[in-house]
């Protein structure tokens, strides 16, 4: 449900100021806050910058996180500059050296390597740095059972997948490791795993399970004593169909508990994205036309799909609420003002594709031209992923609202 500050802006801002994304920063705050306060307190919480790595979203998650896992050097330099001091886990396949010795330069904190070339690579740039001890975690495709990412939107492990070490290749990487015979500076830490997202948490959990034990017997079996540190990864379901189900942090956080006292001396972490930020955060738009054809009703919005690529990517309706607008004092045009009553409509942007659907046959009460529509679950992988510049239509406005 629509805030009433987002509300009341998206319904004060003018047509020309439109399209715009609104973020309710006290409310992301208050969700940080819960999340934080649902898991075990030795638990570590980074927050996936890729999510949405927007400044004011970064500081404001800051006192409820313990760090931030960046994917490219890019992300180093972007969040290490917003929330300076700020522990950074540096990970995200094909670092190249430059980055990786770009980050040794800035102190990142810890290093998920995928695969032993990059191991190589790292060696060799701490060793010009001149450090002599860089704290790293294998990132492992640890084996699951078939059924163990049963329900997944996205599987990134388990199966062939170009994301971190086969375990085999695990054994390779050891002798490069102080704690398992190396001298060199890369100092083994511990394990990563991340394998899938969109899982609920009883799902999440069992993944996490299987993390730690897997973890637990490569410490054993090659007598790790420094592996104390394991890194299950984020992941955590959200469910765009039913944006008030969200993930089930009691339980995940009880769940996380039980597992800490079975792997004691080790420290769990996380690294959650989506499910923290896409809540407040709203794509607001105006409603330019309305159409039939074939016997369907099309809104046609100012922006689309170059701004929100959501929907397009993921294949699903992004939900909406309509904000109607009362333009009867406006309308001057010498006809009706479009409009459809009691019937589905599918929402489009002003792209030259077909593609260009936010929401496709909702049904609505009334719609009309000139009102306003607040696309939700809008706080992550939304415009920093979507093609911004195809068309060349203007870009839309940012509001940071924290009162």
């Amino acid at each position: 449900m629509i805030t009433s500050a987002v509300r009341t802006l998206a319904t004060e801002l003018t047509g020309d100021d439109l399209p715009a994304y609104v973020y309710d920063l006290p409310a992301l705050r208050a969700h940080a806050r819960a999340v934080r306060d649902a898991l075990p307190p030795g638990l570590e919480l980074y927050y996936a910058a890729k999510a949405n790595p927007a400044p004011p979203v970064l500081r404001t998650l800051a006192p409820h996180v313990t760090g931030y896992e960046v994917a490219s050097g890019g992300e180093v330099e972007h969040v290490r500059a917003a929330v300076p001091g700020a522990p950074l886990a540096f990970g995200g396949p094909g670092k190249t050296e430059g980055e990786l010795r770009r980050a040794l330069t800035l102190g990142v904190e810890r290093f998920h390597v995928e695969s032993e070339q990059e191991l190589r690579l790292l060696a060799g740039a701490a060793k010009d740095a001149g450090l002599d001890a860089v704290d790293v975690l294998l990132r492992v495709n640890v084996p699951l059972a078939s059924d163990e990412l049963g329900g997944a939107a996205l599987a990134m492990g388990g199966r062939p997948s170009p994301f971190g070490l086969d375990p085999e290749a695990v054994q390779r990487c050891l002798p490069l490791l102080s704690g398992a015979g190396s001298r060199g500076p890369l100092r083994l830490r511990g394990i990563h795993a991340h394998l899938a997202s969109g899982l609920d948490a009883p799902a999440q959990l069992t993944v996490a399970a299987a993390i730690a034990d897997w973890a637990r017997k490569l410490s054993e079996r090659h007598g790790l004593d420094d592996l104390t540190e394991v890194n299950v990864g984020g992941g955590m379901g959200v469910d765009y169909a039913h944006p008030d189900r969200r993930f089930d942090w009691a339980a995940y956080g009880k769940g996380m508990a039980d597992l800490a006292l079975r792997h004691p001396g080790r420290t769990l972490r996380i690294e959650p994205g989506r499910a923290l930020t896409v809540y407040c955060g709203w794509y607001v738009t105006e409603v330019l036309d309305i159409k039939h054809s074939g016997g369907e009703a099309f809104a046609v919005l100012r922006g689309g799909t170059h701004h929100i690529r959501t929907p397009a990517t993921k294949q699903h309706d992004q939900p909406f609420q309509v904000l109607p607008m009362d333009t009867t004092a406006t309308w001057t045009r010498p006809w009706a003002r479009p409009a459809v009553r009691e019937e589905p409509v599918t929402l489009v942007g002003q792209l030259c594709t077909p593609k260009d659907v936010l929401a496709r046959r909702v049904q609505v009460p009334e719609l009309r031209a000139g009102d306003r529509v607040a696309f939700a679950m809008a706080g992550a992988y939304a415009w920093n992923i979507s093609h911004h510049d195809f068309l060349m239509h203007p870009r839309p406005g940012f509001h940071y609202l924290d009162t």
